[in-house]
């Protein structure tokens, strides 16, 4: 067993779902499993909201998701977002829980999902990507190129590729 397994093993997860709403038109087999692995643990998500005051969507890239997106996959807790990151508040909620694994997955893999684990990451906790459940952005929806950013920032062990290697717990 290796060292990153090793730490783990004891360690409270949660499934952090990343904007999976109409705006980014998710693939239903997508949609399906995480909610599927979002009723076995405590999940919490995302969902992207436009506002141009606080993040210039608009402006500086002629696109903005819609002002009223719900997700498509319900979880726990819910936590509207401007911008690429999660709220700070995403954060103290994981900590108040006392989470220290944090499997993601979602839209974006390379872009809001990596800035998800940075914060994460940043705050303590343990990014793991759920590639299997992710995509990624239009550059590779393969979600591929996000798996080896992943695995180049988070560690080796920071990806998981298919639901045979989720761990338990």
């Amino acid at each position: 067993m290796t060292e990153a397994k090793r730490l783990w093993r004891g360690m409270k997860q949660a499934l952090l779902v990343i904007d999976v709403q109409p705006s980014f038109d998710p693939p239903e087999w997508q949609v399906q499993g995480i909610a599927r692995l979002a009723s076995t643990m405590l999940s919490v998500a995302t969902v992207e909201r436009h506002d141009e005051s606080v993040t210039p969507f608009w402006g500086q890239l002629g696109w903005k998701p819609a002002p009223d997106d719900d997700p498509l996959v319900r979880t726990d807790r819910l936590f509207v977002k401007h911008g690429y990151s999660p709220p700070v508040a995403l954060i103290a909620y994981l900590k108040e829980e006392d989470v220290g694994r944090v499997l993601v997955c979602g839209i974006q893999a390379d872009t809001c999902c990596l800035a998800a684990g940075f914060m994460l990451f940043d705050a303590g906790l343990y990014p793991t990507m759920l590639q299997w459940l992710t995509v990624g952005s239009s550059l590779d929806r393969s979600a591929n190129l996000g798996a080896h950013l992943w695995r180049h920032h988070f560690g080796a062990e920071s990806v998981i590729v298919n639901e045979q290697e989720l761990p338990d717990g």
